[in-house]
Parts: C-alpha cells; sequence; structure tokens
C-alpha cells in the first residue's frame, strides 16, 4: 500500500511517521507514505496556494490549480482507490472505515488549511470525506496523522500479534476488555482469579461479558448504533 499525504505545511507530518509501528511498517516495506508539499504544483511565481473567499467572507481558501494538478499529477503515476479529504465536516471516523480502508490499494489523503479548500476539488475529484471529530483543527495534517496511523497497524505484517489488532476497542461495536499483567499483586491490587486460571474457555467468556459491561457503562451508543 501507498499513502501520498497533500498538505499545506508538510513538516507537521515528519514526527507521527517516523517512530514506532508506522516507522517499521515502512522498513519492512508493507507500507510507502510519501508526504507532499502542495505548493510545489503551484504555478503562481510566488508559489502562492491560497487567496480569499468570493462573497467576501473571511479568511483564506486553499485554491483548486495546485491542488488538482497534485491529485492529477499522482493518479498519472499509479491507481488510487481513494482521494480522502480530511475536514470537520466529513462522515465520523470509525473502526468500520478503518478496515476498509486498510484493504484498499493506494490512498491520497489531502489535508485542509485555512477556511479549507474550494468546493470543486470536493465536488469532483475527492471520493470520501473523513473527519476525526467534531471540533476544528488547523489543518488537516494531524487529521491525516491519525488515519493513517490507524490504517497501518492493520495491515497484515505490520504489528508481530494479528490477534491484537482484531480484538481492540470498536472492532466489533464493543470496548475492549480491560488488560492486566505481571506482577499478579502489586501492593494488594490483585490480578482477577479467573485470568490466571488457565481455564481459556472460562476466561473469553469472562472477556467477552467485561466488554459488553464496559460498553453499556461507558459507550451506550454503541449498542443503539447496531441495533
Amino acid at each position: 500500500m501507498r499513502i501520498d499525504i497533500l498538505s499545506a505545511v508538510p513538516g507537521l507530518l515528519e514526527g507521527p511517521f517516523s517512530d514506532s509501528i508506522v516507522k517499521r511498517a515502512q522498513e519492512k516495506g508493507l507500507v510507502e507514505i510519501v508526504v507532499h508539499n502542495i505548493r510545489d504544483w503551484s504555478t503562481d511565481k510566488h508559489k502562492k496556494i491560497d487567496d480569499e473567499p468570493f462573497g467576501g467572507s473571511a479568511g483564506m481558501v486553499l485554491t483548486i490549480q495546485p491542488i488538482a494538478d497534485a491529485i492529477e499529477s499522482l493518479q498519472k503515476e499509479r491507481h488510487y482507490a481513494e482521494v480522502v479529504f480530511l475536514t470537520p465536516d466529513g462522515e465520523q471516523l470509525k473502526q468500520t472505515a478503518v478496515n476498509h480502508l486498510s484493504m484498499q490499494g493506494n490512498l491520497i489523503l489531502l489535508c485542509g488549511h485555512y477556511k479549507g479548500i474550494d468546493q470543486r476539488i470536493r465536488e469532483h475529484l475527492v471520493t470520501r470525506e473523513i473527519s476525526i471529530g467534531d471540533y476544528v483543527l488547523s489543518g488537516g495534517e494531524l487529521a491525516a496523522a491519525v488515519l493513517t496511523d490507524a490504517i497501518v497497524r492493520l495491515i497484515p505484517g505490520v504489528i508481530g500479534d494479528e490477534q491484537s489488532a482484531l480484538t481492540d476497542s470498536f472492532q466489533d461495536n464493543l470496548l475492549a476488555p480491560p488488560v492486566y499483567t505481571r506482577p499478579a499483586d502489586y501492593n494488594g491490587w490483585k490480578v482477577p482469579e479467573i485470568l490466571r486460571s488457565g481455564d481459556h474457555k472460562a476466561i473469553n467468556t469472562w472477556l467477552e461479558e467485561q466488554a459488553i459491561e464496559r460498553t453499556q457503562a461507558l459507550r451506550p451508543d454503541l449498542f443503539e448504533k447496531d441495533s
């Protein structure tokens, strides 16, 4: 899989992909992540990529030419399954969407900035719009980093124990059950006996019950969405 990220401030994405799981995935050749500066496609002599919006509204808008040229240039080199625009008014990111995207081919992630991008890009070139929450960031770079991390960890071979990703919160519309590790007793705080029993059937039943109880207590809305 290859993920191309188009950004007005690419320096914001240097850190998130240079460590931990995402870094190892790139080193293994399981994913290629390329961050592009939208200014590289600007035909303006000053490499300007923003302008005032028609209608006199406040703020600045990313212009159509450099973004359109960037997307079309990349699409000439390879096929992309999706062109994703990270925007507060997109569909809210869910694990089901992450699962779907992780099984696709190459992706283009477009980061908004200022007041957003020219609407014609959204109408003619973007295939999917995603939000990571009901709040506004300075740009789409951090959202692109979140989406990329969520996708990459699901690619086969990225995580040593692939079953670990399949038991994360939200995979079955449930929160994950609590987890414990050694020591079994720390200052009188003890690990539940069932987890040390060696009875795997009983342990699995307990874990399922805990997942349901935690979801009912902390995120009852997940049950409502599933019904």
